[in-house]
């Protein structure tokens, strides 16, 4: 009898686990990746069971001197966290830019767009002249490669043409294959949005 209670406390254990709820020092979101409409457009669930557990939104313990609502990029793991406080951060699977398009450096949140409108630097027309069509701006929606929010980084200089934003590529998260922005999938941006100021500090690293 005894024997048998155990087993079923293990199983709730791992029912728990499965289901997102939590584990060992972190607390995990994976319940919520399905099927969203936002703004009168329908974003698809995501398959969050092929997504790599570690870059699965979730909060985690972050040691860190900067305040709360700082974003910081760890380009080399492929995290974004959110400075929470307390010791705590919103941790963020991203994609990054691939060789040659790395950057690393200080910013600040000056813009934030829901369902922004994507204009390809006249740099990417260039290397991709089949983008050209879409130098006046490509209209949002599921293909737009912005995905469903924006956040525009600036420095001293102005606009550094960097974007944290949302993708349909879900499957490019954990990977080096951007040409510079920092990208996540489309449920994630949208909580990373929400928990974002203008004027948000943001370090590259």
């Amino acid at each position: 009898m005894r024997m048998k209670s155990l087993a079923i406390v293990a199983a709730l254990a791992l029912s728990t686990a499965v289901a997102g709820c939590s584990t060992i020092g972190s607390q995990i979101f994976t319940n919520n990746y399905g099927a969203v409409t936002d703004a009168g457009y329908h974003l698809p669930r995501v398959p969050i069971e092929k997504v790599p557990f570690k870059y699965r939104r979730q909060i985690v313990d972050y040691d860190t001197r900067e305040k709360p609502g700082t974003i910081i990029v760890d380009t080399q793991n492929k995290f974004l966290y959110f400075v929470m406080g307390d010791g705590e951060a919103m941790r963020y699977g991203i994609g990054v830019g691939r060789e040659g398009f790395e950057w690393h450096g200080t910013a600040h949140i000056a813009l934030k767009r829901e369902w922004p409108t994507w204009t390809p630097p006249s740099q990417m027309i260039k290397r991709q002249p089949e983008l050209a069509k879409f130098a006046g701006g490509m209209e949002p929606g599921l293909k737009n490669p912005l995905g469903a929010r924006a956040m525009y980084l600036f420095n001293k200089g102005g606009d550094m043409g960097y974007r944290l934003h949302g993708s349909p590529e879900w499957n490019s998260i954990g990977k080096a294959m951007s040409s510079g922005c920092i990208r996540l999938i489309n449920q994630d941006i949208i909580d990373l949005y929400d928990r974002t100021s203008v004027g948000a500090k943001v370090i590259v690293i």
